[in-house]
């Protein structure tokens, strides 16, 4: 029988009270026979047995908001009997993704998982998924991805059905899918995986620049032209791509857990143009936002693409700085801020790992990364040719001042910038330790946290009332001490060096008012007056470079009769002064507190989870297979 499945869900919806009792023993049986039916070799009683069953956990759910979880299984199965129902269910579920069975009934099969995952809002509280616990499906989660031609067709709902199975009371319990997770050291699983997200980011790039040269092009542009940059917030919104933060949880969670997924991320492959790729469409609801859907499955179950020597090879890191540099712009609204906080918790966790650290660096491996860079009225717009070759270090260098550059506004996004500075404090570390002398335009860098300290220091009374901003000011300054203590052993050239002082001597008035600032804090009683005293004991070696070149620079122009001196000339007075200068040697510079989720981050993780869960209920519709269509393959199978 063809199953009326709006009908069920809402007549599931309308039973009241009384009458849930009455139909209790009818719901198990149905239940029931529907997983014996999974089992049955006439396709089409197969699709209706998912389909009913997909109704019968929603309707159940819509209707028993408020119900525990074991009332729930209990109306569902019956109490005593979900043990042996459920093992059923998910051993039949195995078998039909691992076995000969057609795309659109695996595709069924993980519509009907992520519609059982994501019923509850709260992941978590969704009891069922103990026995999807107990009943593992983590192997065929693997074989999908690993399988160069089910990835194409399944390997998005597999990576989104994991990344929510790992999140599944990760705090509270041991979860055997992150346990697993954790171990795989399959390459080819491994690599199916990246791929999946890589083409997910990249389909999200493509729409994102798509949008961004339709914007550029006729009447907007003119109008632009004509009447200054007025419109450039309007072109922002204008922009706007929904954002997936579901497959930049599980690319997280894969960096996160497996210490093999990093390699992945260095792999090099051709760079693709999706839109210059025939495609076919993966099916999905037209709710679906843009930026959600699954990348082409031609481009997924393709793994052997041309090799163009004219295109430029890209890896997985390349495409997701790219996301991230896009997400990052605009962190006005929730969903943007959280995808931009957990690009940055993902580059945390990169930025710390050795063997990452060691191909970020790798001199061997340069790539152009063309960021997208915020409109700003004072900068014109990058022209990508004149990127360099550059190992991907430098790219992530960029980002991270990009955005320091880009979000000094009234509602400062405090946590950002802290983990934008710890992201460049460990990188630096890392050159530090292996000596690498990085050739990178270090001025921008130490100019945009200049930058920084000015704004803190003129906004000090507003962002006081919401932040602790000597914190971040203590960091910014520590970065200064990085370069000022132990600068000769990974800046490129002696040049950079003196450079360094050149730009705290030039810029000596914006720590000469930190230094007041921190001093005013620090000897009155209040809330701030511990880390304020800390960046005033910080400052000693900034303060000891001002007060030392300061009198020999007003010196020399006083005896060369000069009343503006050049760069060079200053320079010349710094090269020749640091045999006299006394500098402090400061502990722990290179020292820095290793990520760690819980408990820190353990409750924007919970948020986004439910976040993304309530996106996939949203879209995993269960028209997404048409049923029609359906029953039309399978009834010329049967």
């Amino acid at each position: 029988m063809k199953v009326n499945l709006e009908y069920l869900e809402s007549k599931l919806e309308s039973v009241d009270g009384e009458d849930v009792q009455r139909i209790q023993d009818n719901i198990n049986s149905l239940f029931h026979h529907c997983v014996q039916a999974l089992g049955e070799e006439h396709q089409i009683k197969v699709v209706n047995a998912l389909q009913t069953l997909c109704a019968l956990f929603r309707g159940v759910h819509q209707k028993n908001k408020s119900a525990s979880g074991f009332d729930i299984i209990n109306m569902l199965m019956g109490f005593d009997k979900a043990e042996q129902r459920m093992k059923d269910l998910m051993e039949r579920l195995d078998s039909l993704l691992c076995g000969d069975s057609s795309e659109s009934l695996k595709s069924l099969c993980l519509k009907l998982l992520l519609c059982l995952v994501t019923v509850t809002d709260n992941i978590s509280q969704n009891t069922i998924l103990e026995y999807v616990m107990i009943n593992s499906i983590f192997e065929a989660i693997l074989q999908i991805l690993s399988d160069a031609s089910s990835r194409g067709q399944h390997g998005y709902d597999a990576v989104v059905l994991l990344a929510l199975l790992v999140n599944y009371r990760k705090y509270e319990s041991v979860n055997p899918y992150i346990v697993k997770l954790s171990i795989v050291d399959d390459e080819p699983t491994l690599d199916g995986m990246g791929m999946v997200v890589h083409q997910a980011l990249t389909e999200y790039n493509r729409q994102y620049k798509d949008k961004e040269e339709e914007n550029q092009g006729g009447f907007f542009s003119t109008l632009t032209s004509m009447v200054g940059s007025m419109f450039i917030a309007d072109a922002d919104e204008k922009l706007s791509v929904q954002t997936n933060e579901a497959i930049l949880l599980a690319l997280y969670e894969a960096v996160h857990l497996n210490r093999n997924f990093i390699t992945v991320l260095a792999q090099s492959h051709p760079e693709i143009d999706i839109a210059a790729t025939p495609t076919t469409t993966t099916p999905t609801t037209p709710t679906t936002p843009l930026g959600t859907t699954p990348p082409s499955l031609d481009m997924m179950s393709n793994p052997e693409l041309p090799l163009d020597p004219n295109l430029q090879t890209s890896n997985l890191l390349i495409t997701f700085l790219k996301y991230a540099s896009i997400v990052m712009q605009d962190t006005k609204d929730e969903h943007r801020l959280n995808s931009a906080r957990l690009c940055l918790i993902i580059l945390t966790c990169i930025a710390e790992d050795q063997y990452a650290d060691a191909f970020l660096h790798d001199d061997n491996m340069n790539f152009r990364v063309s960021l997208h860079r915020m409109p700003m009225r004072h900068r014109k717009k990058a022209v990508d040719k004149n990127i360099p070759s550059r190992p991907l270090v430098c790219a992530v260098l960029d980002l991270m001042v990009e955005f320091i550059v880009t979000h000094m506004m009234k509602d400062f996004p405090m946590d950002l910038y802290l983990r934008c500075v710890q992201i460049i404090h460990k990188l630096l570390c890392y050159q530090k330790k292996c000596r690498i002398r990085l050739h990178y335009t270090w001025r921008e860098l130490w100019s945009a946290l200049i930058n920084l300290l000015k704004f803190l220091l003129s906004n000090e009374t507003t962002l006081l009332a919401k932040h602790n901003i000597f914190h971040l000011a203590l960091l910014v300054v520590n970065l200064f001490n990085m370069f000022i203590t132990y600068g000769d052993t990974f800046l490129p050239t002696s040049n950079s060096y003196d450079e360094l002082y050149y730009e705290i001597v030039r810029m000596h008035q914006v720590f000469d008012n930190l230094y007041c600032m921190v001093l005013r804090v620090s000897t009155n009683t209040g809330q701030w007056k511990e880390a304020a005293s800390k960046v005033t004991h910080a400052l000693v070696n900034v303060r000891a470079i001002i007060n030392h070149f300061n009198p020999k620079i007003e010196s020399y122009a006083a005896v060369n009769h000069i009343s503006q001196l050049s760069e060079d000339q200053v320079l010349e007075v710094v090269r020749s002064n640091y045999d006299t200068l006394t500098l402090k040697l400061q502990d722990g510079l290179d020292q820095f507190e290793r990520y760690s989720e819980q408990p820190k981050e353990a409750a924007f993780f919970k948020e986004l989870v439910r976040s993304i869960s309530l996106n996939v209920r949203k879209n995993v519709s269960l028209n997404t297979l048409s049923q029609d269509v359906l029953l039309k393959e399978f009834s010329t199978i049967s």
